[in-house]
């Protein structure tokens, strides 16, 4: 969430209010959407990028919308080059310059691109409210904005672990990976503990902890000039495995997946015991 939002301020300020003069699909399947047709915002302005989830959303005043997932090794920059088969391009779009006297007399078009191996960043084409529509219509509130009261009967609903109730976007929209590791550490909760049975107490910790986190990752990536990479953001646990613990004596472990890596403290978040490491998530005797 922090780096998509400081984004679409990004993009928003040096794009809003210039027409949108070509959309270029460099790769098939990077078009997740047919109707209405992607070039149907070709001739309109845009009026600004907002975010939704991890989604940016470009906006135009025809009423079109062109929805962007960058997924984890996406990036959305500016492409002065415009090579005809840009390395890794999925997307770009070519704006005519702002009617403002110093928005210069170039195009300026932007490059879509996704390295590693996922292959899941795309652009959706939508008309109308996109809110109600798919990708995002199944997303559930922004975790940034969540009240405490709403955020207990989410977690009451959901006898999972709370790591992973943290990164389900259908639950709650917006946090990743390193942000679940931060806001468990944060909150002084075990990244397993199941999340229907945390107490009242425990409840109030986790709701600020998601606050002050966000808030925090947020102001740091609006200091950047371009969505950075994860090992450089600051953190206390992510990425720091075998380290010390910023709060104690303790040093940093970890729970390894294939797809990810769960980082905690065991003096701060688990009362000195390790977490198994395999997916049945049993506490080490």
């Amino acid at each position: 969430m922090p780096e998509v939002q400081a984004h679409a301020e990004r993009m928003t300020e040096a794009l809003a209010g210039r027409r949108l003069a070509k959309f270029e699909l460099l790769n098939f399947a990077a078009l997740k959407t047919f109707d209405p047709p992607v070039d149907a915002a070709v001739g309109h302005r845009l009026v600004g990028v907002g975010r939704r989830g991890k989604y940016l959303l470009a906006r135009f005043d025809s009423g079109h919308t062109h929805v962007v997932h960058l997924m984890q090794g996406g990036r959305l920059r500016p492409d002065p080059k415009r090579s005809r088969k840009p390395k890794l391009g999925l997307a770009r779009w070519i704006f005519d310059p702002a009617d403002d006297p110093g928005a210069g007399d170039d195009e300026a078009a932007w490059l879509l691109t996704e390295a590693g191996s996922e292959r899941k960043a795309g652009v959706w084409a939508v008309d109308g409210d996109p809110l109600v529509t798919e990708p995002l219509s199944g997303l559930g509130p922004e975790a940034d904005a969540i009240g405490r009261d709403e955020l207990a009967a989410i977690l009451g609903q959901h006898s999972k672990r709370l790591h992973g109730l943290l990164r389900d976007q259908r639950t709650l929209a917006g946090l990743g990976r390193m942000l679940a590791n931060e806001i468990c550490y944060e909150a002084r909760l075990s990244p397993f503990a199941n999340a229907a049975k945390l107490d009242d107490e425990q409840i109030d910790r986790l709701h600020a902890a998601i606050g002050s986190v966000v808030a925090a990752a947020t102001e740091h990536e609006r200091t950047l000039d371009d969505i950075g990479k994860s090992v450089d953001r600051p953190s206390k646990v992510h990425n720091r495995s075998g380290e010390p613990c910023t709060g104690c004596d303790d040093t940093i472990r970890t729970v390894e997946y294939r797809a990810y890596t769960v980082y905690y403290c065991p003096t701060e978040q688990t009362d000195g015991k390790l977490l198994a490491d395999n997916t049945t998530s049993k506490f080490l005797k």
